[in-house]
């Protein structure tokens, strides 16, 4: 497809890779000429300097003849006004912008007709929802959500005391004693398919798919005492903070942000009546202590610097808070982060991209395209969920007789309210929904690609 990204900052650098990494036709804008040459020697696309909201710019970028145009300027009127301009200059191109600021949002859906919207994107409160999910249940440092809710994949990292650690794959039912099927395990920052065979060991990070009502048993089993948060303590006051501190007061869970600008204070103290709002650096080892950290029951890391959020998260550890969750903007997983006990890892990027991609690949696949797109495993795997139709190839055949390609396995089958981790035995039928997780550099558009 041929596709304009307008705005080379980090959602925009991180959407490039992406999408040309699955053979798109990629134009670029941004009024940055030095950060474009980067992005043209990085990635070999076409780049165009200049204001994206123009119609001179917008028409040498080939808005008549593109797919899709992604605005994801740093200012939200822009990107509003580029979507509305591109819609006007091409009817049937469809456009997704990202809209951030919290006062836009009753406005954008009620507006997005005229606005030209296919869709809007908001980092920041996608990532205040994964992290308001991952305070529901404290022991999984990752929550990915299938068929409704009805399925997920976690995350678990297994350290010394385990009850997992040095367990082959085929010995654990006599230990977690509920439905999972653990689809991949991040060992060494590398991402492994494991077969029965496998042997699970300290330092392991594993993916586990689970109907969401198993997830209270799994923890149980394995020796994972976990309370609900009753008390949270939010350090930065940025937009992430606002919309996670609306949700968890609809939730009866007591908040405090501690944010160092005092302007912001007095907005956010405006805004939310039922959430303490502190001035004071959250830098500071005397404010962390004065504010309560080693009381609290989650520690939530949310400055804009990567550093200071790492900083915090790590002192929270060895205050031994029951959850750490932080925040990572522009630094990727890598090895190194891998080892650091930073709790949950939460990118808006990363959420935000998830999103795009998927909406990319139903354009692509009017029909049979993945109803829910995950990247996991810091990137190097993804989990996708299909709805099962006519064109469904080897309906009613035992997943044994099938002829699955490498890398690619069936991680859940949805017949209606029931979940099946599924055997040998397990096929599916027209109206399922198919979990698929690869860890392939193939993209699977659609349930049949998993085929050879």
């Amino acid at each position: 497809m041929r596709i304009i990204v307008a705005g080379d900052g980090k959602m925009g650098s991180t959407l490039t890779r992406q999408l040309v990494m699955e053979g798109h036709d990629l134009t670029m804008i941004d009024a940055n000429a030095k950060v474009l040459e980067s992005t043209q020697e990085r990635y070999d696309i076409m780049v165009i300097q200049g204001n994206c909201a123009t119609m001179d710019v917008l028409q040498h970028a080939g808005v008549k003849e593109a797919d899709l145009l992604i605005a994801m300027t740093g200012a939200d009127e822009i990107n509003l006004l580029c979507c509305m301009t591109a819609h006007a200059m091409n009817p049937q191109i469809h456009t997704i912008a990202r809209v951030r600021n919290p006062e836009y949002t009753d406005q954008i859906y009620r507006m997005r007709d005229m606005f030209g919207l296919s869709m809007a994107v908001n980092p920041e409160r996608q990532a205040a929802i994964e992290i308001g999910r991952l305070l529901k249940y404290p022991g999984f440092l990752k929550r990915d959500t299938f068929a409704k809710g009805r399925v997920e994949i976690v995350e678990l990292r297994l350290d010394e005391k385990s009850k997992l650690c040095n367990v082959a794959l085929n010995d654990m039912n006599s230990i977690v004693r509920c439905k999972i099927l653990v689809c991949i395990v991040l060992r060494s920052g590398k991402a492994v398919a494991p077969d029965g065979n496998f042997v699970l060991r300290e330092g392991d990070r594993i993916f586990v798919t689970a109907p969401s009502n198993e997830l209270t048993k799994l923890l149980r089993n394995l020796g994972i005492i976990t309370h609900k948060a009753k008390r949270v303590l939010v350090c930065g006051g940025g937009r992430v903070s606002f919309y996670l501190a609306k949700h968890l007061e609809r939730s009866g869970i007591a908040v405090q942000i501690l944010e160092q600008d005092p302007v912001r204070c007095q907005i956010l103290a405006s805004q939310l009546p039922y959430t303490d709002i502190f001035q004071g650096d959250a830098s500071s080892e005397f404010q962390l202590e004065e504010h309560g950290i080693s009381d609290c029951d989650a520690l939530v890391t949310l400055t804009g610097l990567d550093e200071l959020n790492m900083i915090i998260s790590l002192y929270g550890n060895s205050c031994n808070v029951p959850q750490v969750i932080t925040k990572l903007g522009r630094m990727n997983s890598n090895n190194i982060l891998d080892k650091l006990p930073l709790g949950s890892i939460v990118s808006p990027r990363e959420l935000c991209c998830n999103t795009i991609v998927r909406y990319v690949r139903a354009m692509q696949n009017q029909t049979g395209a993945a109803r829910t797109v995950y990247s996991v495993a810091d990137g190097q795997a993804e989990a996708m969920e299909f709805l099962v139709d006519e064109h469904t190839l080897h309906c009613g055949e035992p997943l044994k007789q099938l002829r699955i390609k490498k890398n690619v396995l069936v991680a859940c089958i949805t017949t209606g309210s029931q979940q099946q981790i599924p055997n040998g035995d397990s096929s599916f039928h027209e109206g399922d929904g198919v979990i698929i997780v690869t860890n392939g550099d193939r993209v699977i558009y659609q349930l049949n690609d998993i085929f050879e």
